[in-house]
């Protein structure tokens, strides 16, 4: 049994970067076909971007804001050349955000996740997510079917009903959340029904946390975790090696500091931007709005793709204060204007019963001329007063959180 879905995932890293890079201007010349990408990227050269340095110039495109762009131009915001019937099938998730799944092998590129959990061809697999209106349960669907497997598209819920199928085919793997694996594997224990075919998993859409981990493992079953997104899909997912999350083939991932399209320091926890290499359906810096930091290094199970933690949080930290929204983009204005600062992170607390904001900034010379300084440029960009507090620089916890409202 082969460890790897093919020799992509093996390849050099510099060899995979030239094959991305490569394949990018034309993905872009697709992408600006659309009207609001032609919008967004006015003026851009496609060929001149051939690296990330390149790319990082680029605009990032949020996905918190697709609900008004998909609705002031619906169904895609203008981000699609194609017609919708150009599509195999179409989707809403909330917001709501419109998303097509394209008619080509593993439009979600899910097969790669499910090869690295166990899965193979002529498993029989559960698949526990969602068919109605949202792409979750067809995102799995369609990648174990990629992979050769067999699917059982069962969904959420109506465990009685599940009981019975799980008896008659046997299912080797499950796909869904992992609370609800859980829940079926409680339930069969109070049933009495017996559901000891499932020895793999791929769980996504919830925690997973270590405790839950280890309870899977001594009840039978080996579980790995994915992440992914109802835009893009699989975006990277654990292997064996059980040491962060390989990022999936086909897809360039950046991590950005807050509130910029700046990427972060090697090992600094920022935002998941992500450009998929898909010319039907171009996704060009899509910033997710969840927060993770690269592994250094490759997998010791052989995969030489970029790694990341996980999730790590999500990146939208913006709070009101005094009745005035803060984002972390102003953080990263007043970052711009004091280059040489470290991390910042802005403090929200409460001090006799009204709001009250601390700024602490990591610096390496602080004097009272540079804190009035960034007292000033804290107003002008937040139109709030507060306080500036001088640490010493790495004295901020590398977590990517900005704004800490401990109100």
């Amino acid at each position: 049994m082969t460890d790897h879905y093919d020799a992509l995932e093996t390849r050099d890293p510099a060899q995979r970067e030239a094959a991305l890079f490569a394949r990018l201007p034309d993905v872009l010349r697709k992408a600006m076909a659309a009207p609001a990408y032609a919008n967004l990227l006015r003026g851009i050269d496609p060929a001149s971007i051939s690296s990330r340095e390149a790319l990082a110039g680029l605009p990032v495109l949020r996905k918190s804001e697709l609900p008004a762009l998909h609705k002031a131009a619906p169904p895609f915001g203008g981000f699609v050349a194609d017609k919708p019937g150009s599509f195999a099938r179409l989707f809403t998730s909330p917001g709501p955000i419109f998303e097509p799944e394209g008619r080509q092998a593993d439009p979600w590129r899910g097969a790669r996740a499910l090869f690295a959990a166990g899965f193979r061809e002529g498993d029989v697999v559960l698949n526990t997510f969602s068919y109605h209106l949202t792409p979750g349960g067809f995102i799995f669907d369609a990648s174990a079917r990629a992979l050769g497997c067999a699917v059982i598209p069962a969904g959420p819920g109506n465990t009685e009903q599940q009981f019975e199928l799980i008896e008659a085919y046997r299912p080797v793997g499950y796909s869904g959340t992992p609370d609800f694996l859980k829940i079926l594997l409680d339930a069969a224990v109070t049933a009495g029904r017996d559901v000891s075919s499932i020895k793999r998993a791929l769980v996504s859409g919830a925690a997973f946390p270590k405790s839950l981990q280890e309870e899977m493992k001594a009840r039978g079953v080996e579980a790995y975790q994915a992440f992914g997104t109802a835009d893009l899909g699989l975006i990277a997912f654990e292997t064996p090696a059980r040491e962060g999350m390989t990022v999936n083939e086909d897809l360039i991932l950046e991590i950005v500091k807050l509130g910029t399209g700046d990427p972060v320091a090697p090992g600094d926890v920022g935002e998941i931007v992500v450009t998929s290499l898909d010319t039907h359906h171009p996704w060009i810096r899509l910033a997710l709005g969840d927060l993770t930091a690269a592994l250094p290094g490759a997998s010791p199970c052989g995969r030489t793709n970029m790694r990341i933690k996980g999730w790590m949080g999500r990146a939208d930290q913006t709070t009101k204060v005094k009745g005035m929204f803060v984002r972390p983009e102003q953080i990263a204005e007043i970052s711009k204007r004091h280059p040489k600062l470290g991390r910042l992170r802005l403090v929200v607390t409460r001090q006799g019963e009204a709001d009250a904001m601390t700024l602490k900034a990591e610096t390496a010379a602080a004097d009272e001329g540079l804190q009035d300084e960034i007292a000033a440029s804290l107003r002008a960009v937040t139109k709030l007063g507060g306080n500036v507090e001088f640490v010493d620089l790495g004295a901020l916890p590398n977590d990517g959180k900005v704004i800490a409202d401990e109100r």
